[in-house]
């Protein structure tokens, strides 16, 4: 028995619904899928994602108030009815015909209650205006099984994962967790410290939306100041995350006031790189680094 729950904020949700309704009946297994709609405000999309009520054992929801990204996987878990439960993102899709079936084969293993299965993305070239989403995605994101396998925790991303709803309910999405960044990071972090398993297998999806460059880096920007904010709450301690880990060293040497002194100076053309047709990550990082690292004396 499975319940397959999928965010959605301004996306259609319906091409993800309809692959995944196309697999899983194959599998005569009980399932529902329940989409909810965090008070998306583009009326297209909301009247695309309506006819999600029409699939059989399909059920969209509209959350009249936003809940934020962490809420709203919350209230997700609260209304599924099964043991297992899947978490997609809305603007995932399936690379393979047997990836419930895979999911399937798993929820029969005695010794693992939570699965990752990957993401990747098409090899197509997007427009130049995207390319640094696509690449970011390529580098950090799209991590091989192999690879995985040798780092379960750093390598877990919740756009794609099978978890026990008991899971779930014991250790739920951190609530003060409302914009862009670090949620998965605060939930897997959760899982690593009450020594729950996270099963890697090689069943990947695709990212298939890709922000424009200039969007990707902004959200990247809301993400450090969650960061930032998550840090002083003593949520995730600095010595968690690389980034902080880098802030704290260079400030223990006295040399962040002159990464912040470089990055007020080279703002602006370190920001049109990065969203050219050309975009560097190792600049990306800098740029990251600099903006962290200013925040502390904002």
């Amino acid at each position: 028995m499975l319940s397959i729950l999928i965010p959605v904020f301004n996306y259609n949700a319906v091409p993800l619904v309809e692959a995944l309704h196309e697999q899983i009946i194959k599998e005569n297994i009980v399932f529902e899928i329940i989409v909810a709609d965090d008070a998306s405000t583009d009326l297209v999309m909301i009247k695309e994602n309506q006819t999600i009520n029409q699939i059989p054992h399909c059920q969209y929801h509209f959350n009249v108030k936003n809940l934020g990204r962490g809420e709203n996987r919350n209230a997700l878990c609260a209304k599924a009815k099964y043991p297992w439960v899947l978490l997609l993102d809305c603007d995932t899709l399936p690379t393979a015909p047997n990836f419930i079936k895979n999911y399937c084969n798993c929820m029969k293993d005695p010794l693992c209650n939570v699965f990752y299965g990957g993401i990747t993305y098409q090899k197509s070239e997007p427009k130049n205006d995207a390319l640094l989403r696509w690449i970011y995605g390529i580098k950090r994101e799209a991590i091989p099984f192999e690879k995985r396998q040798q780092k379960p925790y750093e390598s877990t991303l919740v756009s794609n994962i099978l978890i026990q709803k008991e899971i779930l309910l014991q250790h739920p999405f951190h609530s003060l967790i409302y914009d862009y960044g670090f949620e998965d990071f605060v939930f897997i972090a959760t899982l690593k410290k009450n020594n729950i398993k996270i099963g890697q297998i090689d069943n990947a999806v695709y990212h298939l939306n890709l922000e424009k460059s200039a969007v990707f880096l902004k959200k990247h920007l809301v993400a450090l100041d969650n960061l930032h904010a998550l840090i002083a709450q003593k949520i995730i301690h600095p010595n968690e995350t690389t980034l902080s880990k880098w802030q704290a060293t260079l400030k223990r040497f006295k040399l962040d006031r002159f990464i912040v002194w470089l990055f007020n100076i080279f703002e602006a053309p370190m920001k049109r790189k990065i969203i050219s047709n050309k975009p560097s990550l190792l600049l990306f990082d800098f740029y990251k680094l600099g903006y962290f690292c200013a925040l502390k004396y904002s």
